[in-house]
């Protein structure tokens, strides 16, 4: 794709750190009203910069969700519309996209690449496999990023083709934690900016984008026990309660029930917030140690909503309904914390509504890169924003025509202002909500408001058309599949004898 050239060395660009945690749900930080786990850290540094309170992931899952992030383009225009490499059919067959970022996308750190910056990721990537990996997109250096989703384990060994385990330890030593690991590694990457570093005068991207508090659920023993404890003292059940909810619609699920967590009270996944908000600290400790943190800019979102629903249900997104995987608030807004360079005011909280589109958009203005006016761009620069100034309205959309593994059905959405339209799929259904008085999506007013939601449904329909989103079709042997006649697909499709 076209670009700019890269700005004249004369003005301090700032170093960015972009931080991005994996299924952290909205209210999982204490800044964000959790009353169970515990962020001091990233609570400190809401208070040294902008907490947005109306932030979103552009999917409800975490591939498309990345690959808008790192484009500033919508999942259905990038064509990576899932996760990789799932497609699960019920009532609806899947969709086909991407199972890698198409080698014709242009990413943020190509762009701060060419613009004189040093670009490193470390940790997940889960955009594509060999030829498809974040040295393929701009980066110098890479630590933790490839093809895989989740590590098998977050205590060595990781079994991450790109992540060296450590030497086996002895018997009386811990195992390594693979949130500490990376960030070990973020800070190796810090050292050699700082002063004395072989890249000292150099800008730099640092894309960290932790495991974390991705499956499978494993933390530190003792902080595991804090929060068993802390249960107990606030006579919450560490296993619930899980509301049983309705039959799994995704056909590899079809016997078993949606179970809903009431209240957060997880003490494994309060463990994983903790020790990732302390490594957080440790990030930010070395920006300052370093006087680095003058110059740099640090981002800290998610990739999509918090696991409420399914796979042990760790946390509760409330007063937001559902969770990952869901077309719900709970399945979308994110936590989105900014602070340091180009952040005026600090302290500030921030209600307009923003997406992870957005974030690469707000980089390149930031860095004084300008791409050229043919560049197709989705998101906006939040500039404006960090700087106290306000930006003019503008809609938010998701398409997500698959079926998720914690029990969403395929669905796509638009948010105008303090209003939200949803359509389902299977029955064509729309659903018309005011999110300024009903958060947890409760009240359909879509027979009350037929004016408003028919505008907005014209608004999604044209969007839908503009970034050629696909639309699922009817499975004809749907009724075979749910009643075991013929075998159904799994969780990637897949049907017996099926070579893919």
């Amino acid at each position: 794709m076209p670009h700019s050239p890269a700005p004249p060395p004369a003005a301090r660009r700032p170093n960015i750190v972009s931080i991005v945690i994996d299924d952290l749900g909205w209210a999982d930080l204490a800044c964000y009203g959790s009353d169970f786990y515990e962020t001091p850290r990233l609570d400190r540094l809401a208070t040294r910069g902008v907490r947005f309170t109306d932030a979103y992931a552009t999917c409800p899952v975490c591939s498309p969700t990345r690959a808008s992030l790192l484009t500033g383009r919508y999942p259905a225009r990038v064509g990576i519309t899932n996760w990789i490499a799932g497609n699960p059919w019920g009532r609806l067959m899947g969709v086909p996209y991407f199972d890698a970022l198409p080698r014709s996308e242009r990413t943020a750190a190509q762009y701060l690449a060419d613009a004189g910056y040093r670009t490193h990721h470390v940790g997940k990537w889960h955009l594509g496999g060999e030829g498809h990996g974040p040295r393929d997109f701009g980066f110098h250096t890479n630590v933790g990023g490839c093809h895989m989703g989740a590590p098998r384990s977050y205590f060595s060994p990781y079994g991450i083709p790109a992540l060296d385990d450590p030497i086996a330890p002895t018997e009386e030593a811990a195992p390594e934690y693979l949130t500490d690991r990376l960030t070990d590694e973020a800070l190796a990457v810090l050292a050699r900016h700082s002063s004395g570093g072989p890249h000292a005068d150099t800008p730099f991207f640092l894309n960290l984008w932790h495991y974390a508090v991705h499956t499978p659920l494993q933390a530190p023993a003792p902080l595991v026990e804090k929060y068993a404890a802390k249960a107990t003292r606030l006579s919450r059940d560490p296993n619930g309660p899980l509301v049983p909810g309705e039959a799994f619609p995704c056909l590899h699920k079809k016997d078993l029930r949606v179970m809903r967590r009431a209240i957060q009270s997880h003490p494994v996944y309060a463990a994983m917030i903790e020790n990732l908000d302390t490594n957080i600290g440790r990030v930010l400790d070395a920006l300052e140690n370093t006087g680095l943190d003058t110059d740099t800019l640090v981002v800290f979102t998610s990739d999509n909503g918090g696991l409420a629903t399914a796979e042990g249900s760790p946390t509760c997104n409330a007063p937001l309904s559902e969770g990952k995987g869901w077309m719900a608030d709970g399945g979308n807004r994110v936590c989105l914390i900014a602070a340091g360079a180009g952040v005026h005011a600090p302290g500030r909280v921030c209600d307009t509504p923003v997406s992870s589109a957005d974030l690469l958009p707000t980089l390149l203005d930031l860095a004084g890169v300008i791409p050229t006016p043919d560049t197709v761009l989705d998101g906006r620069s939040l500039a404006p924003l960090l700087s106290s100034d306000p930006l003019p309205e503008a809609p938010l959309f998701w398409h997500y025509p698959h079926y998720s593994n914690q029990g969403g059905t395929p669905a796509c959405a638009i948010r105008r202002g303090r209003f939200k339209l949803i359509e389902t799929f299977e029955d064509a259904r729309l659903q018309l909500y005011d999110l300024q008085d009903d958060p947890g999506e409760t009240q359909n007013l879509a027979a009350q408001e037929p004016g408003r939601a028919a505008r907005l449904h014209a608004e999604l329909q044209a969007w839908r058309a503009n970034v050629g989103a696909q639309i699922p079709s009817k499975n004809p042997d749907h009724s075979a599949m749910h009643a075991g006649r013929i075998p159904a697909p799994d969780a990637f499709g897949r049907v017996p004898g099926d070579d893919r």
